[in-house]
């Protein structure tokens, strides 16, 4: 009797063990494929993404492989590269009305930036974000993008830390890299009500551009400023040049 109820257990366990599995295989091919379907209709660029890893069991996860394209205008292949990021939830909430992320932590995204401090290939992106969800300028809400990105999110915590970013310089022609402070956000769709995916994209968006605008604006004066002075340089050089021409005749 007691072999039988060992075995029953045993079964037990291997089903649970197996379901838990087979529900994070579709969650992590149900998250790709959110992302790279909805994202594109909510950001009006392309996204590609390698993949998602989520735990049941833990409550962690993580994305491997994100890629941000350019808006229609812009030379990089690329606006944001990242090679990983991972969050931590509460598992339980994943089958209720609000998933309850306690952290999410993006390290070392690559942000390549195009254009002047205020309006350049970020801000573009930013503006599609809120065009899409019916508070942009010039743009209207886009359905899809919409609903897709419709479930209630609560993220206690947001992190973004050692980001890298590559600024060309207008007019210049120079690319130089800028040190971006961390950002952290915290208590976001504590509310019933919650936030979407939407939501917490334009806010880290709009958060990160408004952190730039300075970095890009010294940047800019800086490479501007010595690329007038390697011009007078230059200029003194050859006039130098053509005076000792002209004393030797």
């Amino acid at each position: 009797m007691k072999k039988w109820l060992v075995r029953i257990l045993l079964v037990c366990v291997v089903l649970f063990v197996a379901g838990v599995v087979a529900l994070t295989l579709f969650l992590d091919r149900a998250v790709k494929h959110g992302v790279e379907t909805f994202g594109p209709q909510l950001t009006r660029v392309s996204i590609k993404l390698d993949g998602v890893g989520l735990s049941l069991l833990t409550g962690s996860g993580s994305i491997k492989g994100l890629e941000v394209g350019n808006p229609e205008g812009f030379k990089a292949a690329t606006a944001i590269k990242l090679d990983r990021a991972s969050l931590s939830l509460q598992p339980g909430s994943l089958l209720s009305d609000k998933i309850v992320i306690r952290s999410i932590r993006v390290e070392g995204p690559v942000i390549h930036i195009e254009g002047s401090p205020g309006k350049n290939n970020l801000t573009q992106i930013r503006d599609n974000v809120q065009a899409s969800l019916g508070g942009g300028a010039g743009g209207t809400s886009q359905p899809g993008a919409s609903a897709g990105a419709g479930k209630k999110l609560q993220v206690d915590e947001f992190i973004l830390t050692g980001a890298k970013v590559n600024y060309t310089v207008p007019g210049v022609g120079i690319t130089v890299p800028i040190a971006v402070p961390d950002i952290r956000m915290t208590g976001l769709g504590t509310g019933p009500e919650g936030i979407t995916a939407g939501d917490l994209t334009s806010r880290v968006l709009g958060q990160l551009t408004g952190d730039l605008v300075p970095l890009l604006t010294t940047a800019l004066n800086d490479a501007v400023s010595g690329a007038g002075k390697k011009v007078t340089d230059e200029a003194g050089k050859l006039l130098k040049g053509v005076g000792d021409l002209l004393k030797k005749k």
